[in-house]
């Protein structure tokens, strides 16, 4: 099966260009669409959070997966990484039209993935140094180390009412009602948004 995946951060962007750029690639290729998956959400979300995580689950053996570009997959390359493991894993055909790259059971490809893999535990490395270091000038500077007291037991109360939140938030209610509801900073809102809130909006 041929599926093209579309995905915009917000339903103010456009897919059109997206899908008219796939069918261009998959009629230049002897392809034809024979699925599409559409869906507005972050690039910052997991992938097994998203439809994408159960369109790579249910996709079998031969099936070729087309997205405009590498970036629609995921915006971290430890997730993008993640992604293409499990395609070459799975003997799923994974193709871009934009850059050009082809994820399939050649060996050109096993290298490119390679690449990609050093290319990311690079940056989990830079991160986790640059994460270190930062830690060790506060605590240089005198500073407190570790999580505002009560701050975790706030996001959990967010995690905990998290369907409520995500009704208020399809209902357009603005964020500052919701902090006040809950008792929680912008701040927290924010982190809890980033991480857990499932509304696309």
């Amino acid at each position: 099966m041929v599926i093209g995946y579309l995905r915009v951060s917000t339903g103010k962007q456009h897919l059109a260009n997206q899908k008219s750029e796939i069918v261009r690639f998959a009629s230049g290729h002897g392809l034809e669409i024979e699925k599409w998956v559409t869906e507005i959400v972050s690039g910052k979300t997991r992938e097994n959070e998203r439809k994408l995580g159960k369109l790579l689950n249910r996709m079998q053996r031969g099936d070729i997966l087309i997205v405009t570009e590498i970036s629609r997959l995921s915006r971290t390359l430890t997730d993008i990484m993640n992604i293409m493991g499990k395609c070459l894993e799975r003997g799923i055909n994974l193709y871009t039209t934009k850059e050009g790259y082809s994820f399939d059971d050649t060996i050109n490809s096993k290298v490119l993935c390679f690449a990609f893999g050093l290319v990311a535990e690079i940056e989990r490395n830079l991160i986790s140094m640059r994460t270190k270091e930062a830690l060790a000038a506060r605590k240089a500077a005198g500073k407190k180390l570790g999580r505002k007291k009560g701050s975790h037991t706030k996001l959990n109360i967010l995690i905990k009412n998290r369907d409520t939140i995500d009704m208020m938030l399809g209902q357009g209610e603005p964020i500052g009602n919701i902090c006040k509801r809950f008792k929680i900073s912008r701040d927290t809102f924010a982190k809890f948004r980033k991480l857990y809130c499932r509304c696309p909006c």
